[in-house]
């Protein structure tokens, strides 16, 4: 059914629509889990950024030393970021790309690429991986993300 526009009445019954659903909910799933890993990597490296958080380390002076910067906190931060910068397009896009009426292949084939990148982002990150491992699976989820919204404007422009 390729062209042909997504029906609203039957769009869970829609398989592009159920594909866009479950890669969505991957990655977003993903993306909520990174908040898990700051909150755990803050509380293991004891470095927090309001004074609130570090009352159960004490009271006064005692519990400043805990108001501070880590590198490892700062780089589950940055993934997080990431995340947000690219996952939010992606949930967008990726809505308007599955009622524009796409093969279920070439859906299927973007919604995975896309997922697995961000998959694969998160673990050079957290790892870390050499370069050029996170810029390439970046650049992988981007490519996606913009050959969807290539599809949509070309199917749909209306300017």
């Amino acid at each position: 059914r390729s062209g042909k526009m997504a029906k609203s009445t039957k769009l869970i019954d829609n398989e592009v629509f159920q594909a866009y659903a479950t890669y969505t909910a991957i990655v977003l799933l993903k993306m909520m889990l990174m908040s898990l890993i700051t909150a755990y990597f803050r509380i293991t490296r004891k470095a927090f950024v309001n004074p609130e958080d570090t009352a159960s380390f004490g009271k006064g002076e005692s519990a400043k030393k805990y108001l501070r910067t880590d590198p490892d906190v700062e780089r589950v931060r940055r993934g997080h970021l990431n995340d947000l910068e690219n996952i939010v397009p992606f949930v967008g896009i990726g809505l308007l790309y599955a009622l524009s009426g796409p093969e279920l292949s070439s859906a299927l084939l973007h919604f995975r690429i896309f997922a697995g990148a961000r998959i694969l982002h998160t673990f050079a990150y957290l790892i870390p991986l050499p370069q050029p491992g996170r810029g390439l699976s970046w650049a992988v989820g981007y490519a996606v993300t913009f050959s969807m919204a290539y599809k949509v404007l070309k199917t749909v422009l209306l300017l």
